[in-house]
């Protein structure tokens, strides 16, 4: 494990000139991730241009490279992860019903082979706070609503939303890739819609909290809106636990939780936003109250920065452990 731990390594990051890749190399460097090169892919019309420095290079073939951070889809993971002979660790869903599926504050213990998935965003912020109660109480059943930010669809739509609202501040029309205004607007999740009447999105909350939490019997109900926020979602979840709990355990539970934060002040109304998350490492959490409406239940609200926690802060905290 020392020489393990000493031996600096070629790391790639697949996917670097998107809004998840440049925040992983920006990660890399601040977090002083042991590479001794750092090589960056994207597609043929990045090739050239530099993130934070490193030169970006055209996705030809990953010889020599000992760990890849997929952050260019699923179409690019389910080519190129098959093929790669290195450990690879990946944002997109491909991999995450068939690999280990890895939220390092939570079941680290569960990694293993050479192909780590990363959550999906708004599953993750849910998770961080719940996942120690669940250890102590049982989850038997969550309804969640998601209030998901502009960087979850990528870098396009974190500009469209910004440059949607300035034309609108300045009364001037604008055609952005969605059917109805964004700006000052928002709206059911547009992944595909599934027979049942879910969306994907909806569904991947379900398959990836029971696969995170290690629970095959916990049910599911989530609707997921995308807001008019840039980067951090947001999440409400009224959460039924199969044995009886009090606030005073709850609170004492989630004190000390690395990379969680309880963030309240009760006196002033006072919760955490999306503008308190953005650029924040840590899920901020609060507003825990007891459902008055049946037993063992109970209500919370997360909020985290979709590009940090959500996605390259996650994925290289998996980079670290391996």
């Amino acid at each position: 494990m020392d020489g393990m731990e000493q031996k600096k390594q070629t790391v790639a990051v697949i996917g670097a000139t998107g809004a998840v890749g440049r925040e992983v190399v920006r990660l890399l460097v601040q977090r002083k991730f042991p590479f001794s090169r750092l090589r960056l892919f994207a597609s043929p019309q990045s090739a050239g241009k530099t993130v934070h420095s490193f030169p970006v290079e055209r996705l030809e073939n990953l010889d020599g490279v000992d760990l890849a951070f997929f952050c260019a889809g699923s179409a690019i993971s389910k080519e190129w992860i098959p093929q790669a002979k290195c450990l690879s660790i990946d944002s997109s869903s491909a991999f995450r019903a068939t690999a280990p599926l890895i939220i390092p504050e939570i079941n680290a213990h569960a990694i293993q082979g050479n192909v780590i998935a990363s959550p999906n965003c708004a599953a993750t912020i849910l998770l961080m706070p719940l996942f120690t109660l669940h250890r102590l109480f049982g989850v038997k059943r969550i309804v969640a609503a998601t209030y998901q930010a502009a960087s979850g669809a990528g870098a396009h739509l974190l500009r469209e939303l910004q440059e949607e609202t300035q034309a609108y501040l300045e009364g001037r029309s604008y055609t952005g890739s969605l059917p109805f205004p964004y700006a000052f607007n928002l709206y059911p999740h547009n992944s595909p819609l599934q027979v049942n009447g879910y969306v994907e999105e909806e569904l991947k909350l379900l398959h990836e909290t029971r696969k995170i939490l290690e629970d095959e019997t916990i049910q599911v109900s989530a609707t997921c809106i995308r807001v008019p926020v840039l980067r951090a979602h947001s999440v409400a979840a009224n959460v039924e636990f199969k044995r009886p709990f009090s606030l005073d355990q709850v609170y004492a539970a989630l004190k000390n939780v690395p990379g969680l934060k309880v963030f309240e002040d009760r006196e002033a109304n006072r919760f955490a936003t999306p503008f308190d998350a953005t650029g924040k490492e840590e899920v901020f959490c609060g507003r825990f109250r007891v459902d008055q409406s049946q037993p063992n239940t109970l209500e919370f609200w997360a909020v985290g920065d979709q590009l940090l926690k959500g996605a390259a802060l996650n994925a290289v905290q998996i980079g670290e452990i391996l």
